[in-house]
């Protein structure tokens, strides 16, 4: 009989496995030498399939934990490699890895409270400390920390979170209009297709972030015939990193009466700096704020919040059935978990989260921020010095854009394909000015200035002269 990961022999039965994984892990990230596998889509897809073999053997294979962890490490894209640097993906703290563990072991569901017990209450203290942390004041932090009114839900990231969004302001508002920049995520858009909304309504962004101006005479003309404006902003935009300017965009959702909804999935990190904290100022002013602690939080995927400044909002996502929130379980005390979420079963995310928050605190949390963001300036500031190459900006967060001097289009998709077949380096790409860009989104707080010149001699060298 197949042991089980939790019960009284849980942790005896995993504890040999865990050596088979770990040793698995380590002979995997060797074999494999680099941010990334080399040989490109195919070369990768044929040593997975020989490793694989028979996915549904006749029999059982007593190695094929072993051997497919080995497998799964070669042929992954390593995000704690310093010169894997292309997306916001972050690589995740051991304690927190370890934490999610423990999660997996004890695999509670957060659809009712006799699946969740322990795990209900620190969801509860969990998103109550995050909203705080959002709707306090924040060029003062640590002051105002439980908001009357604020909550958070966890989501699996800013996608979940922007169409929860968009969703609570059709419910609480009927038809809704979304107002929202040229460089807003993508999942915004998607969102109003699913909810059935209007196409949304574009502002110009023509520095990379929403123009206040033309924000003013867009909301001056809307909205239609039966609609409410729903104004979404971004604080940490996937190009370039930018943030747009908060407290004008805020002052104007006032002045026209339109609710403000801030995505700040990669910038909300920065509430746990003091020192970068004040770029988010105007935050605690938005309805609804995306927040992914997947990126600037260090958490194996995933780890998202919605937060909400009006607890009240939630209730859009009542819902009853009957053997997860009966209503005489309800009022006997057993707490209702089926609003919190669209989904039904949901995994502990907020273990690991709350493990994090325990061990590092604000302080080591912050560190980390501060020193992924003083990397990202490290770099610009090599680049802007490097006479082959051209910087677009000066980072507001941690990605870097950047391309050869003089270099054609076709020239920079081509470097970064060359070093992504070769597994040497996983930069991004990025079509800013009407130019393509590479992108260096710095989030290994363990990077060193050898890696960052590295990088950069490794696009030099692959750039034709």
């Amino acid at each position: 009989m197949s042991p089980l990961a939790s019960g009284p022999q849980g942790p005896d039965t995993l504890r040999p496995l865990l050596t088979i994984v770990l040793d698995a892990l380590r002979d995997g990230t060797a074999a494999r030498g680099g941010p990334l596998p080399a040989g490109g889509p195919e070369a990768v897809a044929a040593r997975m399939r020989a490793a694989a073999g028979d996915i549904l053997p006749e029999h059982g294979d007593e190695d094929a934990l072993r051997n497919l962890v080995h497998a799964f490490a070669a042929g992954a894209a390593d995000p704690a490699d310093p010169l894997c640097t292309a997306h916001l993906h972050c690589p995740p703290l051991a304690v927190a890895t370890a934490a999610d563990l423990a999660a997996s072991a004890l695999n509670p569901s957060l659809d009712s409270w006799d699946q969740a017990p322990a795990a209900s209450e620190l969801e509860t203290l969990v998103t109550a400390a995050l909203a705080a942390e959002v709707y306090a004041d924040t060029g003062r932090p640590h002051t105002n920390r439980t908001p009357a009114q604020g909550d958070a839900l966890v989501t699996t990231g800013g996608t979940e979170s922007n169409q929860l969004a968009l969703l609570l302001a059709r419910e609480l508002h009927g038809r809704v209009q979304l107002v929202c920049a040229a460089d807003a995520h993508h999942s915004l858009r998607r969102a109003t297709w699913l909810l059935g909304l209007p196409e949304p309504v574009t502002v110009p962004a023509p520095t990379g972030t929403m123009d206040p101006t033309a924000l003013d005479e867009t909301l001056t003309r809307l909205p239609g015939p039966h609609s409410s404006l729903l104004v979404a902003a971004t604080a940490g935009t996937t190009d370039a990193g930018l943030i747009d300017p908060l407290p004008a965009i805020a002052d104007l959702c006032d002045t026209h009466g339109a609710r403000l909804h801030i995505d700040a999935a990669y910038g909300g990190g920065l509430l746990f700096s003091t020192h970068h904290r004040p770029k988010l100022d105007g935050l605690a002013r938005a309805h609804t704020v995306t927040l992914d602690l997947h990126k600037l939080g260090w958490q194996p995927i995933a780890a998202g919040l919605l937060a909400v400044q009006d607890k009240h909002d939630l209730a859009a996502l009542a819902h009853r059935a009957d053997y997860l929130n009966a209503d005489d379980d309800t009022e006997a005390g057993l707490p209702d978990l089926l609003g919190r979420s669209l989904r039904t079963t949901r995994r502990p995310d907020t273990l690991k989260i709350a493990v994090t928050l325990k061990t590092l605190g604000r302080t080591g949390l912050g560190a980390l921020v501060d020193q992924v963001c003083s990397h990202a300036t490290e770099f610009a500031e090599l680049i802007h010095e490097h006479p082959r190459f051209e910087l677009y900006a000066p980072p507001i967060i941690s990605t870097v854009l950047f391309r050869p001097t003089n270099a054609t289009d076709t020239a920079v998709a081509a470097v970064r394909r060359t070093l992504l077949t070769q597994g040497r380096a996983v930069l991004g790409r990025a079509r800013l000015d009407n130019r393509l860009w590479l992108k260096a989104t710095l989030l290994n707080p363990h990077t060193g200035p050898g890696d960052l010149a590295a990088l950069l001699k490794l696009v030099e060298g692959h750039t034709p002269r």
